[in-house]
């Protein structure tokens, strides 16, 4: 049997729905020499049905004997898999007819790099538009965005196959709803992770989506991930300042005062310096982490600020030096002063 390019790896429940487009969205590939691995994870409604159906023989089903969750039927679909790249896709995600072609060039021309991801375009209630994640990354931008936030969609990725095999497991079960995020951090051992700043998927944000149901298991799996990745530099202190990255950053729970607002930047300034200090990059990179990290602040602050919770004059005396206010700027932190002052009032109102 001949071994295909690339392995499509796909955990399916209940997507009787959705998965019919995802699979159609595969067979518009214009790289054609790959395979689909769905597994089934114990089906109620005709997703099994479907598959069973499908005339495409790209396209394999394996039926889980008991409901194990995604990330063990993700791990099934692995083992199952032959490809010399493995490429994620969730069930109610869409591919551009580009998206297998255009990774497999990219790796294949960057043999540092273990990991590629892609741009993706959100489709939220028949509009589409673009996610909020960086426009214009390169690798050490990625690097650095993993030590505070997830800048990655699990649907965009393809890794190769021999690294994604040396794992066991190869998503570990135990954290669940961030599973791909501490993916990513085992992997740079591995190698270079880097994003194509071009959607080639649209990632479908509905209400029955993980990261809509299961928050707080969320946030409780990337404390676990930070925790881990901060303890050689933080040691006993790791597990709060993991528990802040993933509240207020990853989750984006408002800051609730002026003293937890000074103690997230003045965090998140070391974790920046100590990342700049561990390797060399290019002035490009460092250029781009700096903004990146000063538009993340401005968004920290300004969620604060309209929550009411704090005040313009907090947020901007608690700003570390070299954070400037990202790209919006003043005029829009005033409207949010406002905002946030209309909360407080209401709230004072009907306390």
């Amino acid at each position: 049997m001949n071994t295909p390019t690339v392995s499509v790896i796909m955990a399916a429940y209940n997507g009787a729905g959705l998965i019919e487009e995802t699979l159609v969205s595969l067979e518009k590939q214009t790289l054609a020499d790959f395979e689909v691995i769905v597994v089934d994870d114990c089906s109620t409604d005709d997703t099994r049905e479907i598959l069973r159906g499908w005339s495409d023989p790209r396209v394999r089903l394996v039926e889980a004997e008991a409901n194990g969750g995604p990330v063990r039927a993700r791990n099934r679909a692995l083992a199952e898999a032959r490809g010399r790249y493995i490429a994620g896709l969730d069930q109610d995600d869409l591919c551009r007819p580009d998206r297998l072609q255009r990774q497999v060039a990219y790796l294949e021309a960057n043999s540092r790099v273990v990991l590629v991801a892609a741009a993706a375009n959100i489709l939220e209630d028949g509009a589409i538009r673009r996610s909020r994640l960086p426009a214009n990354t390169t690798p050490a931008l990625i690097g650095w965005l993993l030590q505070i936030m997830n800048p990655l969609v699990w649907s965009s990725v393809m890794l190769r196959g021999d690294v994604a095999r040396e794992l066991d497991p190869f998503t570990r079960p135990e954290i669940l709803y961030a599973e791909d995020f501490d993916l990513y951090h085992r992997l740079r051992r591995y190698g270079a992770i880097a994003r194509i700043d071009e959607p080639l998927i649209t990632y479908r944000s509905h209400p029955g989506g993980a990261s809509q149901c299961h928050t707080a298991r969320m946030i409780d799996s990337a404390e676990t991930v930070l925790g881990e990745a901060y303890a050689p530099l933080l040691g006993d202190s790791a597990e709060e300042a993991a528990a802040l990255i993933a509240r207020h950053v990853m989750a984006g729970v408002p800051v609730a005062s002026r003293d937890a607002l000074r103690q997230l930047g003045t965090l998140i300034a070391m974790l920046q310096a100590s990342y700049l200090d561990s390797g060399s990059f290019d002035r490009e990179s460092i250029k781009l982490i700096r903004w990146e990290t000063a538009r993340l602040w401005w968004r920290i602050g300004r969620r604060a600020v309209r929550s009411g919770a704090l005040g313009l004059t907090d947020a901007l005396a608690v700003r570390p030096d070299h954070l400037g206010l990202g790209h919006a700027g003043i005029d829009d932190l005033l409207l949010s002063g406002l905002v946030g002052r209309a909360r407080a009032a209401r709230r004072r109102l009907t306390a």
